[in-house]
């Protein structure tokens, strides 16, 4: 069966670690640039003050940059996601959003930089916003990509 935007959005949103945690993803962009996903703020996401625990946020934006670079490059090459840092800026309260965005450009800029085999490092950044559109926190994620070794050795022989 052929993994589709549709698809992964709804597994994703099904997976129980989103399940459980009120992350849902709203949708991926039919080509694979842009996702958005939602942490419904409740009794189980929220922290001691009741806004939402630092945790939720961090997975409800923890793998959407590398999967947009992932499904973009296509099975040639390794991508994940390695670090990521929050900013926090105001308690988050009922549904937050954070939409995430991985140009076609920028996915041809990074394979371009990992062709034979070379690791790249790359920064994406999003914001996580409420529904009045306040920022809650600012996301940065780092993504590795690597062109896989039996390709960049076909390329060489």
């Amino acid at each position: 069966m052929r993994v589709t935007p549709r698809r992964l959005a709804l597994g994703m949103s099904l997976w129980a670690p989103n399940l459980f945690s009120g992350i849902r993803v709203r949708r991926f962009s039919d080509d694979w640039t842009e996702a958005t996903v939602e942490l419904h703020v409740n009794l189980i996401t929220r922290n001691y003050v009741k806004t939402a625990f630092g945790g939720s946020l961090s997975a409800m934006t923890d793998p959407y940059f590398f999967m947009l670079v992932m499904h973009q490059l296509g099975r040639d090459y390794v991508v994940w996601d390695t670090r990521g840092e929050i900013e926090f800026l105001k308690p988050g309260r009922g549904v937050l959003t954070a939409h995430f965005q991985v140009s076609r450009e920028k996915a041809e800029e990074l394979r371009e930089r990992a062709r034979g085999g070379v690791k790249v490092l790359e920064w994406f950044d999003t914001e996580v916003k409420d529904a009045a559109g306040d920022v809650v926190a600012r996301v940065r994620r780092e993504v590795y990509v690597r062109e896989k070794r039996r390709v960049s050795e076909t390329a060489r022989a």
